[in-house]
């Protein structure tokens, strides 16, 4: 899991729930008519600018965000080293047996294909596909979210006017006029805690994720392409380095 989040969510939550009990209890911060406002409002104005099926995606894009860990850089590069070191000295036939030990499905179909014979062009071109459908399947997931923490304020703004009607169509009684006070503000509470502590912050998490995904898929590729013209091991790494900033370059050797 990653733990920004976890610290983020963890810390974020803890301030709030702290604020509010030292403030004079929890119990006047839960409100139903605001929760129904902002939550039902949220999920009714999504699934109109969405289809049902991005919406529901969203979970498993957000699940494996939060929860699958990407390898490091230096990692790829040194499984495409090991690779490209293999298939140097025993061919491409050889690299079946490494399959097994790979747990990325992108990397599983890239060796495939160099087992296959499959050329350069084939590699490419079928790989890069891979790459550019999952940008878009992040991008939708980003402005899922970000629509999702972009209406949960606006549907605030709507809590606090309905709870302001509410207030100044019933000034004769003191009652009506404090649950419509607190619908009015609570809403406001809501829609901005949701929007600011967890819908746009998963959006930009999702996008950096994203930007590192693709990253090292094109890693791959490179090295993949460096290995199907059957370049050394020490050419593989120099040409997959290359998308990383000096400091994380580091002298790799094959380990197999």
């Amino acid at each position: 899991m990653d733990i920004a989040t976890v610290i983020g969510l963890v810390a974020g939550s803890g301030l709030i729930i702290a604020a509010i009990y030292t403030g004079g209890g929890a119990g006047m911060f839960f409100n139903i008519p605001s929760v129904m406002i902002v939550v039902g409002g949220m999920v009714a104005s999504t699934l109109i600018h969405f289809s049902l099926g991005t919406v529901l995606k969203i979970f498993s894009i957000t699940k494996k965000t939060l929860f699958s860990q990407l390898p490091s850089e230096q990692d790829v590069v040194q499984r495409m080293v090991d690779c490209a070191a293999i298939n140097r000295r025993d061919g491409a036939l050889a690299l079946e047996r490494q399959i097994a030990d790979i747990d990325d499905a992108f990397l599983v179909k890239g060796v495939q294909m160099l087992i296959d014979g499959q050329g350069e062009d084939a590699i490419e071109q079928q790989l890069n596909t891979e790459v550019q459908y999952l940008e878009e399947r992040h991008a939708t997931g980003k402005k899922v979210l970000e629509f999702m923490g972009g209406s949960a304020p606006a549907y605030g703004m709507i809590g606090t006017l309905i709870g302001l009607i509410q207030m100044l169509q019933n000034l004769s009684s003191p009652d009506s006029i404090g649950m419509g006070m607190a619908t009015a503000l609570i809403t406001t509470f809501y829609g901005a805690l949701l929007a600011n502590l967890v819908f746009l912050p998963l959006a930009g998490k999702l996008s950096l994720r994203s930007k590192t995904e693709t990253l090292q898929k094109e890693m791959i590729i490179e090295g993949l392409l460096s290995i199907a013209r059957g370049e050394s091991p020490t050419a593989v790494r120099e040409r997959m380095q290359a998308f990383l900033d000096a400091k994380q370059r580091h002298e790799l050797k094959p380990n197999v």
